[in-house]
């Protein structure tokens, strides 16, 4: 309750704030444009609240586009409020620089709405595929060229549908995998909404089959029903534990380490998990790029990440990085290469700002 509130807090003041900048910027500004503002703005304000209302208790032909609207807008007062700001600051809020506020008001609203539909634009365009050729210690000569092929943050359900992932279930398939990894937060905020995709991911397969780990929104959208999902999508989960996938080549996975934190759990599972895998080369997923050290520490040999979104919205990947260093990309740790996705889906805004989505492709081989 205590996040709620501070979440309702913050998203109310940004309305405030945003509709008290736009009140006299026409300069023709009147009665009809502030009973404009005043009845848009409330109407914004409930869209995103009612949109996760409506998801969980009507049709989706009544939710999805009270969902798109409240979801999009997100992103939209972002933008509205941080150009906003930094001209108030500028100008001192029209203290120091009167003549200036204006005309940078009215720059900040077009720059604004320029990188909104900008980022919706990346948002919902296919992803891109990252290829990486990794070489892997002690890996058998005869699994040499093997394809890995990552998902990761996929948050299917409450924008991202059906048609969407069939088309990137077509680019995987293009890719030719042996293996396929989901590496978490493939439901969002409600596992029921995913149910629905269930035939379509059931068509994912490769010849060493598909795997995947939980993420921290696997939690939130009930830990019961988001298992469900991945069981009845045929993606065999790996919670703390490990598997030899081929002659000489361990999968290991976990549960997601940013959820256990938040969740009061710590009970060491990358040390468990790693410490009781089978011999050969090891395969690491983990949906929070975290203790990486010590994975390699542990012997793994690829480590294959996500949950960051590298930001997802420019210049989030800053704020990011101070929780997760490795934010995006990949990195070489003591022996180890770690990947860090940056998703292929999006959560929240539909939209993705110098941040495209991508599916990750490996090529591994042997050192």
């Amino acid at each position: 309750m205590t996040f709620f509130a501070i979440i309702l807090s913050v998203w109310t003041l940004e309305h405030v704030y945003v509709v008290a900048r736009l009140w006299n910027l026409p300069p023709a500004a009147g009665p009809l444009w502030h009973r404009a503002l005043l009845i848009g703005g409330a109407l914004l304000w409930v869209s995103f609240p009612l949109g996760q209302i409506l998801a969980r208790s009507t049709s989706r032909t009544v939710a999805a586009p009270v969902e798109l609207v409240g979801a999009t807008w997100v992103g939209m007062l972002f933008f509205l409020f941080a150009w906003l700001l930094g001209a108030d600051i500028v100008t001192g809020f029209g203290w120091l620089i009167p003549g200036l506020s204006r005309p940078l008001r009215l720059a900040a609203v077009a720059i604004a709405i320029g990188l909104s539909l900008f980022a919706v634009t990346q948002g919902l365009r296919a992803p891109t595929v990252q290829e990486h050729r990794v070489a892997i210690q002690g890996l058998p000569p005869a699994l040499a060229g093997l394809r890995i092929v990552q998902l990761s943050d996929l948050h299917l359900g409450p924008v991202l549908r059906k048609r969407w992932i069939e088309e990137r279930i077509t680019q995987v398939e293009q890719l030719r995998p042996d293996l396929i990894v989901v590496t978490g937060d493939l439901v969002d905020q409600d596992s029921s909404l995913s149910e629905l995709l269930v035939p379509s991911l059931r068509t994912l397969h490769a010849p060493l089959g598909v795997w995947g780990v939980t993420g921290n929104h696997e939690f939130y959208a009930g830990l019961d029903g988001s298992l469900r999902v991945f069981a009845d999508a045929g993606i065999r989960l790996l919670r703390d534990t490990s598997v030899e996938v081929a002659p000489g080549l361990v999968l290991a996975g976990v549960d997601d380490l940013t959820a256990r934190r938040q969740f009061g759990q710590s009970d060491h599972p990358v040390d468990r998990t790693l410490a009781h895998r089978p011999p050969g080369s090891t395969v690491f997923l983990c949906h929070s790029p975290w203790q990486v050290e010590r994975a390699a520490q542990l012997g793994v040999g690829l480590m294959l990440s996500g949950h960051t979104h590298d930001g997802q919205i420019w210049p989030f990947t800053y704020l990011v990085r101070m929780v997760y260093p490795y934010v995006a990309g990949r990195y070489a740790i003591d022996g180890m290469s770690l990947i860090v996705s940056r998703g292929t889906g999006f959560w929240g805004p539909p939209m993705r700002l110098f941040r495209r989505g991508e599916i990750v492709a490996i090529t591994v081989s042997p050192t």
